[in-house]
C-alpha cells in the first residue's frame, strides 16, 4: 500500500495552541478548575470580572499577588501561585472562545512580566529545587505520583507560559510588548540568575533527576521549558540562517549558494520502496505463465519507488529484526540478484500504446538538481596531488595554483572545481585557532564576542558530559522501542495520578496519556540537542565538536538507530491525543462523554506533527555527528543502519527522506557492490536529492577514505584539539609560564606574603627545621660554576 504525501511543514515549533496544550498531562485536567477557584476566592472582593478591570486596577491586583508570594506559609504560597497560573492561562472562565483565551493569556503574561513575577518565581523555583526534605521523601516513596510535584508543576507551568507566549511574535503586538520581548530574551540569555543563564538552572534539574536524587521533578515540563528557553535566547532555524549569512560577511567569505530552508521546503517526496511481501507476490504471479506474466508487467514497470528490491517486511517483530543480516550475506532472489528472467521482464516493458498509468501519476524528473555542488580546498589539493603524481611524478604540497606540466583537461577540471569551491565558517575558525596556538604571544588575546551561545557554553562546560548523558538517559527512557527495566529512570512522575485507574476507560485514557507524555519528551530533547549543536557550530566549531564527541561516547548513534528500528509509519501516524481534553479546548467547551470507541478512533489527522518533527530532528542530529567523520560513519555500517534507514524512507515526506538519503550516501562506499546493485532506485534518489561533492566517489567506493580507519586515533586527535582550544580560551591560569619574572631583590623581599593562621604557633619549629639545621655552603657562591 502506498502511503500518501504528508503535508507537513517543518519549523521551530508546532502552532502556539498545540505547544501550550502539550504542557499539561490529561491527568492534570482537574487542576484547571482548582486554579480558577483559588483565583476567584481571592478576587471576589472586586465585584467585577477580570476582563472588565482597567489596566491600573489589574496592575494593582498583580502587585498584591506578588507580595502574597513572599509569605512563609507553603500552602498559602501555592494558592497564590495557582491564582497567577490562572491569569497566565487566560482567565478562561470569563472567555467564550479559544481565541479569547489566547488573547487574554497574552495580555496577562506581558502584564505579569512587567510586574516582575518571573524573578519572584525563579526564587521560589530555586527554593523548591534545594528542598532536601521533599527530595528525601520522594526517594523513599515506592510510587511517585502527580501530588509529589504540585508546587514545581505550578511554578514551571507559569514560567513556560511566560517564555512561550512572549517568544512568539504576532502582527498586533504593541511597541511596549516588542521591547519587553527583547529585554526578557536578554535577561534569560545573560548570567543574571546566580551568575549563570536560566537554562543552566534547568540543566541542573535534569542532572539531579537523572542521578535519582530528585525523582519527583516533573521532567516533561522541565525539558519543555529548557527547550523553549534555549530556542528563545539563541534563536530558531531561520535566525540561525541569518546569523550564518552575517558571519560569512564578517569573515569576507562568498555568500551561501542557496537558502537551505527554502530548498528543502520546495522538495517533493519520492515514493517509498516496495515491501518484500509485495515483491514475492509479484514474482509468483510472473512465474504462472507467459500470459499472466505479461499482464503483471504493468505494476512492476510502473513501480515509482526508491527501491524495488532488498526490502524486508517492516511489520516483523523486534526480535526477528535484531537478527537481520546485510543483503550481501543472503542468497534470496529478493535480497540479492534478481532472477534473470524476471529482470528481463522488468527492463523490457511491453509497447506503450495504451497507457496503463493515469496521466496524473507520471514521473516528473527534476529540471535541475536542487543543490549547487560544493568542493572543499582539501578536495582540490587531493585532485592536484593525484594528477601531478600521474603526469609529472612529484607533488607540490598544498599548492593549488601551479598547473605547469599538467594537460589541458586537468586545467579545465581545476577551473571547474575552483568555481564551486566552498569555504565554511568552521574551516576559517580552525585555521585561526591553529595560528593562535602557534603564536600565543605575538597574536595576543582573542576578542570573544559575548553571544548568548558563548555564555551558555561557558556555563555548561564544567558539567557538559553530565548534561549530555542525562538528556540521552531520558531519551532512552522515552523511546517507544525501549523495554521497561527496573533500573531505568521513571519519567512518569508527572503523569501518573494518585489513584490508579479502575475502569477500562480510565486505563485507556492513562495509556494514551503516558504515550503522549513520552512523545513530548522525545520531541523536546531532540529539538534541544539539535539547537545546541547548530548554535555551537556557528559560534565555534570546537564547541560543536566537544558536544558531538560527548554524544558519540554516550552511545547516541546506536540509541537513535534503536529509535528508528520500529515500524516508523505507525509511530508517525500514532493517535496518542484526545482532542477534547487538550487545552484550551477543554476549558472553553462542554466536555462530551468519553467512550472507549472515541478514544480508540483518535483524531482525524493524517500524521502526528510532534512525532514526525522528532524523527527529522533525530536524523539531523545523526547527520551532524557523522558528517566528515569516517570513524563514526563506520559505526553506522557496523550497527547495520542501512536496512533500518531504508525502512524510514517509507515516510513520504521530502525533508525526512533527504536526511535518510544523506545518511545512506555517506556509507554507500562501505556497503559493497552487491548492495549498490540491488538498491539502484535508492542510489538514484540520492543523486536527485542530496548535494553533490564534485570529486566525492560515493557511489563506487574507490575513494581513499574507504579504507578502514583507526577509530581511536581520529577521535583522540579531535579531543586534543578541543582541549587545547578550551585551555587557551577558558582556562584562567593558562598564562602562568608566560608571566614576567620579578628579578629585583628589594621588591621580591618587600612583597607581603599571606601566611596561614597557625603559622606563628609553629614558627620556631619551622626555623629550626628549615634554617638552623640545614648546612649552608656559602663558599659555593664564590666558586666559578
Amino acid at each position: 500500500m502506498e502511503s500518501p504525501n504528508l503535508e507537513f511543514e517543518y519549523g521551530d515549533t508546532d502552532t502556539l495552541t498545540a505547544e501550550l496544550s502539550e504542557l499539561y498531562s490529561y491527568t492534570e485536567e482537574p487542576e484547571f478548575a482548582l486554579n480558577r477557584d483559588y483565583f476567584e476566592e481571592d478576587f471576589r472582593s472586586h465585584g467585577r470580572r477580570w476582563i472588565e478591570l482597567a489596566a491600573e486596577e489589574q496592575r494593582a491586583y498583580v502587585m498584591r499577588l506578588l507580595d502574597a508570594l513572599e509569605v512563609t506559609d507553603r500552602d498559602k504560597r501555592l494558592k497564590v501561585a495557582r491564582a497567577i497560573l490562572y491569569l497566565a492561562q487566560g482567565v478562561f472562565d470569563e472567555c467564550d472562545t479559544e481565541v479569547d483565551v489566547l488573547h487574554w493569556s497574552r495580555h496577562n503574561v506581558f502584564l505579569l512580566y512587567d510586574m516582575g513575577i518571573f524573578t519572584a518565581l525563579l526564587e521560589l523555583l530555586s527554593m523548591e529545587i534545594d528542598n532536601n526534605q521533599a527530595c528525601s521523601s520522594a526517594v523513599r516513596k515506592p510510587a511517585i505520583s502527580l501530588a509529589d510535584s504540585t508546587e514545581l508543576r505550578v511554578l514551571l507551568s507559569i514560567m513556560y507560559l511566560m517564555v512561550e507566549t512572549i517568544r512568539v511574535q504576532t502582527e498586533d503586538d504593541r511597541p511596549e510588548w516588542t521591547a519587553a520581548r527583547e529585554s526578557f530574551k536578554n535577561e534569560l540569555g545573560s548570567p543574571m540568575y546566580n551568575g549563570e543563564p536560566f537554562a543552566l538552572l534547568l540543566f541542573t534539574m535534569v542532572t539531579k533527576f537523572c542521578s535519582m536524587n530528585a525523582p519527583h521533578f516533573p521532567m516533561k515540563k522541565v525539558l519543555l521549558l529548557l527547550w523553549k528557553t534555549t530556542l528563545f535566547t539563541l534563536g530558531g532555524f531561520e535566525e540561525l540562517q541569518e546569523m550564518k549569512v552575517r558571519g560569512r560577511e564578517r569573515l569576507h567569505l562568498p555568500p551561501l549558494p542557496e537558502d537551505s530552508i527554502k530548498v528543502v521546503r520546495a522538495m517533493r517526496a519520492a515514493s517509498p520502496p516496495a515491501s518484500a511481501m509485495e515483491l514475492i507476490e509479484q514474482q509468483q504471479q510472473q512465474k504462472r505463465g507467459r500470459r499472466s506474466r505479461r499482464v503483471q508487467v504493468a505494476p512492476l514497470v510502473k513501480q515509482d519507488s526508491l527501491d524495488t528490491y532488498n526490502e524486508r517486511d517492516p511489520f516483523k517483530n523486534d526480535d526477528a529484526r535484531d537478527e537481520e543480516e546485510d543483503p550481501e550475506d543472503t542468497d534470496s532472489g529478493i535480497e540479492g540478484e534478481v532472477d534473470p528472467l524476471d529482470r528481463d521482464v522488468i527492463i523490457q516493458p511491453p509497447p506503450p500504446p495504451p497507457p496503463l498509468r493515469p496521466p496524473t501519476e507520471r514521473v516528473n524528473f527534476p529540471k535541475g538538481l536542487p543543490w549547487a555542488p560544493k568542493v572543499r580546498e582539501k578536495d582540490i589539493e587531493h585532485f592536484l596531488e593525484t594528477s601531478r603524481n600521474k603526469f609529472i611524478g612529484f607533488t607540490l604540497g598544498n599548492d593549488t595554483e601551479t598547473l605547469v606540466g599538467l594537460p589541458r583537461p586537468i586545467h579545465e577540471s581545476v577551473k571547474t572545481l575552483k568555481q564551486h569551491k566552498y569555504v565554511s565558517i568552521a574551516e576559517v575558525q580552525i585555521r585561526k585557532e591553529e595560528e593562535l596556538q602557534q603564536c600565543p604571544l605575538t597574536l595576543g588575546e582573542e576578542d570573544v564576542e559575548e553571544t548568548p551561545a558563548e555564555m551558555l557554553y561557558l556555563g555548561m562546560l564544567p558539567n557538559l558530559s553530565q548534561y549530555v548523558i542525562a538528556l540521552l538517559k531520558l531519551l532512552l527512557a522515552a523511546a517507544p522501542t525501549s523495554k521497561a527495566k527496573t533500573d531505568s529512570i521513571n519519567i512518569l512522575a508527572d503523569v501518573l495520578p494518585e489513584e490508579m485507574p479502575i475502569t477500562v476507560l480510565q486505563s485507556m485514557k492513562l495509556g494514551i496519556d503516558v504515550n503522549r507524555h513520552k512523545e513530548i519528551i522525545v520531541k523536546a530533547i531532540s529539538a534541544l540537542l539539535l539547537l545546541l549543536l547548530k548554535h555551537f557550530k556557528l559560534n565555534h566549531i570546537y564547541q560543536f565538536e566537544i558536544v558531538s564527541q560527548h554524544l558519540v561516547f554516550a552511545n547516541c548513534i546506536p540509541l537513535i538507530l534503536k529509535f528508528f528500528n520500529q515500524n516508523i509509519m505507525s509511530y508517525i501516524s500514532a493517535k496518542n491525543s484526545i482532542c477534547v481534553l487538550d487545552f484550551p479546548h477543554c476549558v472553553v467547551h462542554e466536555m462530551p462523554e468519553l467512550t472507549a470507541e472515541s478514544l480508540e478512533a483518535g483524531d482525524s489527522n493524517q500524521f502526528c506533527w510532534r512525532n514526525l518533527f522528532s524523527c527529522i530532528n533525530l536524523l539531523r542530529i545523526l547527520n551532524k555527528l557523522t558528517k566528515w567523520k569516517h570513524s563514526r560513519t563506520m559505526m553506522l555500517v557496523v550497527f547495520k543502519s542501512a536496512p533500518i534507514l531504508k525502512r524510514a524512507l517509507k515516510v513520504k515526506q521530502a525533508m525526512m527522506q533527504l536526511y535518510v538519503l544523506k545518511l545512506l550516501k555517506i556509507q554507500t562506499k562501505y556497503l559493497g557492490r552487491q548492495w549498490r546493485k540491488s538498491n539502484m532506485k535508492t542510489m538514484s534518489a540520492i543523486y536527485q536529492k542530496v548535494r553533490h561533492r564534485l570529486n566525492d566517489d560515493w557511489a563506487y567506493g574507490n575513494d581513499i577514505d574507504a579504507r578502514p580507519w583507526d577509530f581511536q586515533a581520529e577521535e583522540c586527535a579531535l579531543r586534543e584539539s578541543i582541549e587545547k582550544f578550551n585551555a587557551r580560551r577558558y582556562d584562567k591560569n593558562r598564562n602562568g609560564e608566560f608571566a614576567p619574572v620579578d628579578n629585583c631583590l628589594q621588591s621580591v623581599l618587600g612583597q607581603r606574603v599571606e601566611l596561614p593562621e597557625d603559622f606563628r604557633y609553629s614558627y620556631e619549629m619551622w626555623l629550626e627545621r628549615e634554617v638552623f639545621s640545614q648546612p649552608i655552603q656559602w663558599e659555593g657562591l664564590l666558586q666559578d660554576p
